[in-house]
């Protein structure tokens, strides 16, 4: 294990995240909200912190390891969500303990969009760009960005995307360099944004709310600058803009980058995960607009079917935005909806969940099972698209089934020795490792009102969903650390 050259990076990394405190010590002075000075200090805290751990091992050039690249990739982002608990902490008018600090720090950073604050439209605009800026940030990973500089800094990056991008087929590059990869798919992820941007502001948001809600729409974070979040906009076409982006945001950016360079949109429909993937949005759409329809929660077809569009896109997409306390609908809605969310989005998105190719192959393999007990003597095979999927990849994708159930089975049974009833556990273990955000029961409005170990438990979730579980269980095995 190279720590010497892992430190390097860290320290890099941690400089480079520094300058990201600054756009909201900028608003702070904007609109003279007296959030500037918290901003400040802890952009001298973090480069400080940053130089101390990069200076001693400055001189470390050799190349990381695929270990070195694990390992990296788990400090970074629990560093990093360290790090961007400061600015919540030094805000006295917040008043948050460092535990409800790290819980918004850490639920931002994951595209979470968890939240203990209530009263958002009181708090400072600065601490409001900030919360949306880190989900903006961590939609793609920093360490995505990073990749594409650091190489100018002689620091390989491979094993930096092996660890941080999602999905089961991790080596499909986009380009031969994967620098290129890296700025490609943040091309396409600022682009989004700006467009979102845009498309909110002529549907008659603020540019402050505008670019906000951008920047967590495209994550798909679902962080708002308001306690009523989309609802307090009361707006169809809102809605609808932010179900479009989510859907958009929630595909394969591979996909994208293969529909703008070969300017076609037969990439969609050729590609057999984000076909899944629509399926679903399609189906669970149609379940939620004929059951409220059916029991008559809203009074027009028309605006059912909005609320049932915008909730059941959020929800699924691990995006969390709400227009309406949807744990008041008939008890049906909010269960397939949060169950929807274990799917998530499409690997190599910014949606969170097992992922939709994960989800194909399991169905897929319990298919060929089935098969082969009807024809036991018969070879078949699964297939992803016209391509045969190499048995090692269907194994790893039931490791990682596995790996996830056992995860939210332990938090969950932690968090129901805290005291949580069994609705609020499952929910908010739901809703933190899947990094979609609202849950019912205790957990529906934010989670302010739980204790401090089951915070925690869930900053852990937040982390291991973030990180798809492997990134952190490889180094809790003897042998990642033998030399």
């Amino acid at each position: 294990m190279r720590f010497a050259g892992i430190f390097r990076v860290l320290g890099l990394l941690i400089c480079l995240f520094s300058i990201t405190l600054i756009p909201p010590a900028l608003i702070a002075l904007w609109y003279q909200d007296g959030g500037g000075l918290a901003f400040l200090v802890a952009f001298s805290v973090s480069i400080v912190v940053g130089f101390c751990v990069w200076y001693p091992n400055r001189k470390q050039y050799a190349d990381l390891k695929v270990r070195d690249g694990f390992l990296l990739t788990v400090l970074f982002w629990s560093v990093l969500g360290c790090v961007g608990i400061l600015p919540f902490w030094f805000i006295g008018e917040l008043g948050l303990s460092f535990t409800d600090a790290a819980f918004e720090s850490f639920s931002g950073l994951t595209t979470t969009g968890a939240t203990v604050l209530s009263g958002l439209e009181t708090l400072p605009h600065s601490i409001l760009y900030y919360r949306q800026q880190l989900q903006w940030l961590g939609g793609m990973g920093i360490i995505v960005l990073a990749v594409a500089i650091l190489p100018m800094l002689g620091i390989g990056g491979m094993q930096l995307y092996r660890a941080e991008i999602p999905g089961p087929l991790k080596d499909a590059k986009m380009t031969p360099r994967i620098a290129d990869t890296a700025k490609h798919l943040w091309y396409i992820y600022v682009a989004l944004t700006l467009i979102c941007a845009l498309a909110y502001k002529l549907a008659g948001m603020h540019w402050f709310d505008a670019i906000g809600h951008a920047f967590s729409t495209v994550s798909v974070g679902g962080f708002s600058t308001y306690d009523a979040n989309l609802g307090y906009f009361d707006s169809a076409l809102i809605n609808t803009i932010c179900a479009v982006f989510l859907l958009l945001s929630a595909v394969n950016f591979a996909v994208h980058y293969a529909a703008i360079t070969g300017r076609s949109l037969r990439s969609y429909t050729r590609d057999s995960e984000v076909r899944a993937f629509m399926l679903v949005q399609v189906t669970l759409l149609l379940v939620v607009f004929i059951t409220l329809l059916a029991q008559q929660v809203f009074s027009s077809p028309g605006e059912t079917f909005n609320q049932a569009l915008i909730q059941s896109v959020s929800i699924s997409t691990t995006a969390g935005f709400t227009t309406t306390d949807f744990s008041v609908w008939p008890l049906f809605v909010p269960i397939l909806l949060i169950l929807a969310s274990f799917i998530g989005g499409c690997a190599s998105s910014t949606g969170g969940g097992l992922k939709v190719v994960r989800v194909v192959l399991l169905v897929r393999q319990g298919i060929r099972e089935l098969n082969r007990l009807v024809h036991p003597q018969g070879v078949y095979s699964v297939k992803l698209g016209s391509r045969i999927v190499p048995p090692r990849v269907v194994e790893a994708v039931w490791g990682f089934f596995a790996a996830y159930a056992l995860v939210f089975v332990v938090i969950m049974l932690g968090l129901l020795a805290t005291g949580l009833d069994q609705v609020t556990a499952f929910s908010a273990v739901a809703a933190c490792l899947n990094n979609l955000g609202p849950g019912i029961g205790e957990v529906v409005k934010n989670y302010a009102e739980i204790s401090s170990t089951a915070k925690w438990l869930l900053i852990v979730a937040m982390l291991f969903g973030r990180l798809e579980v492997f990134t952190i269980l490889v180094l809790l095995t003897p042998s990642f650390w033998r030399s």
